[in-house]
């Protein structure tokens, strides 16, 4: 695999207390997987060597007013927010987790739909910064990873999917997931991007 550092970004999906925690209110969901798969363990060594390497850490997060007046609860995994009362801006638990906080320099986006690209300025962001390859980790894989990697596809960017850097609510789910990314999508391992920007890091200049 190559990357080019100048032209290539990361985009973390909704490492956030109330999705990826033990505490939050989808921990039901998602917590173990995360904990099975050691998601934010390996997600931490993709970004530092984003970092490393001078490639962009974008964040995306999803959070909406206190009185939700701004959600629009038209499926049921947004019902489940309004439901449970999560994802409050300001609250706690809708902050990026600790274990893979944001660096200084790294960009933190919030929106309000499953794909991290409606209405929240992520493409621009990305145009700003001569973005071609966007490399996707998060969860959940079925959901928003999915649904904003598909947008970066149609909206012309090549997409990778770091596949351990994901998990869902079951194997099967970020399994099935995964299978249908790989016809939009690469599909890359931690690894596989470490090496290539490890590459590019040293490569004589």
């Amino acid at each position: 695999m190559e990357l080019d550092p100048r032209t290539t970004a990361v985009v973390a999906v909704h490492y956030q207390g109330d999705i990826v925690g033990p505490d939050g209110a989808f921990a039901g969901f998602f917590h173990q997987q995360v904990a099975e798969r050691n998601v934010l363990d390996v997600t931490k060594g993709v970004l530092d060597a984003a970092r490393a390497a001078g490639v962009p850490v974008v964040y995306t997060r999803v959070a909406w007013q206190p009185d939700y007046s701004d959600l629009n609860a038209n499926s049921p995994l947004l019902g489940i927010v309004a439901q449970s009362g999560c994802l409050k801006d300001g609250s706690p638990l809708a902050d990026i987790v600790a274990e893979v906080a944001p660096g200084e320099g790294d960009e933190v986006v919030t929106h309000k739909r499953v794909g991290g690209f409606t209405d929240s300025g992520l493409h621009e962001l990305l145009q700003s910064r001569g973005v071609q390859t966007v490399l996707f980790t998060g969860v959940a894989t079925n959901a928003s990873v999915e649904g904003t990697a598909r947008q970066a596809s149609d909206l012309g960017y090549r997409v990778i999917v770091v596949e351990d850097a994901c998990s869902a609510a079951t194997p099967a789910a970020h399994q099935a997931s995964i299978e249908s990314l790989g016809l939009l999508a690469e599909i890359a391992s931690a690894a596989d991007i470490t090496t290539a920007l490890s590459a590019k890091e040293n490569a004589p200049a």
